[in-house]
């Protein structure tokens, strides 16, 4: 990422030069999903796919080791192959037992590695922290009667991790799920910032669903004959999050880097996800910008019946910091 950042930093240094684009003027900012590059993992698959993660590191690392540790002829049964290229069990009795013996494979698998004869630095191997991480979220382990018991934990009676901080896939821990209207995706969210400032169409409001993008897109501009070209639309920012990440968490860090890149504009289109009040207020005092958007609609319980007081019915006189009610009182402190 770094890398990528810092190449765009420099093509952005030279087109500033060039006069193609600079501060003020008009800006948007969209996001689109990103799939990771990964195999779809449902839970089950995800433990299976993890302990054989640390299984294929560890044979390649401390094959001697291994052999000792554990019985690989026994394992080798469950985890040669992909856990998602077999089918697997049909019936929620041999799911749910399935998933135990992974469960208790990826605990022995652990107590090995952190044993105190192993060698110290298997457990730095990066596929044995996913396993770890995957098993904790998955799973509650409890001594009852001098007896270990390891069970898969489930939503109603043990709680899960939220989605930003679940691991879905031991091939890229930084992927997560995440769901857009009626998109659902294991991957990224990518956040793309243009000018689109033309004298001829404001394809700027295409952000606010206004307006239709010129019919020759992203980087036409070929004016009339005997008349000055158009500038370009040129991206002047590009931030990736992981797909749990709500638009509007990033539309201050986007304003950030415009300003670190001195291109910050006059006014930013950008779509409902975005903005709340107080990014509106902020973006105008801290960054000097419009934020150009559709504010989201008052969806409380109170709005939807149609009934009772939402805050419409309420008076805010923000110089004498009061509040008037629907009775016409006025708050006090």
């Amino acid at each position: 990422m770094g890398s990528s950042v810092k190449a765009l930093d420099l093509l952005l240094a030279a087109v500033k030069d060039k006069g193609l684009v600079k501060a003020g003027g008009k800006q948007r900012t969209d996001s689109t999903h990103v799939l990771a590059a990964v195999r779809d993992l449902n839970r089950l698959e995800l433990a299976g796919e993890s302990v054989r993660a640390v299984l294929e590191g560890l044979a390649a690392a401390a094959p001697d080791w291994l052999a000792d540790a554990i019985d690989v002829s026994g394992w080798a049964k469950r985890y040669t192959a992909r856990v998602d290229s077999w089918r697997l069990p049909t019936s929620e009795t041999a799911r749910a037992e399935l998933a135990r013996v992974y469960g208790i494979d990826g605990f022995a698998l652990l107590t090995a590695v952190y044993s105190a004869d192993a060698p110290s630095w298997l457990r730095e191997l990066p596929a044995v922290e996913v396993l770890r991480v995957v098993l904790m979220q998955n799973y509650t382990r409890t001594v009852t009667g001098g007896r270990e018991v390891i069970t898969r934990r489930e939503a109603d009676t043990d709680g899960l991790p939220p989605g930003r901080l679940r691991v879905s896939s031991p091939s890229d821990t930084a992927a997560r799920w995440g769901v857009k209207r009626d998109t659902f995706w294991n991957g990224y969210k990518v956040h793309i910032t243009e000018t689109c400032a033309s004298p001829s169409t404001d394809s700027c409001a295409t952000s606010t669903g206004s307006a239709e993008l010129p019919a020759t897109g992203i980087g036409q501009q070929q004016s009339a004959a005997g008349t000055r070209p158009e500038l370009p639309n040129l991206i002047t920012n590009v931030a990736t999050t992981d797909a749990t990440v709500p638009d509007v968490a990033t539309t201050e860090p986007i304003h950030r880097h415009l300003a670190a890149r001195d291109l910050l504009p006059s006014e930013h289109y950008v779509d409902s996800g975005y903005p709340s009040a107080e990014l509106i207020s902020r973006s105008a005092t801290d960054f000097g910008i419009a934020l150009i958007t559709p504010v989201l609609g008052d969806h409380s319980p109170q709005a939807r019946a149609g009934t009772g007081f939402d805050r419409t019915h309420f008076t805010i006189d923000f110089d004498r910091q009061q509040a008037t009610c629907p009775q016409g009182q006025t708050s006090t402190s």
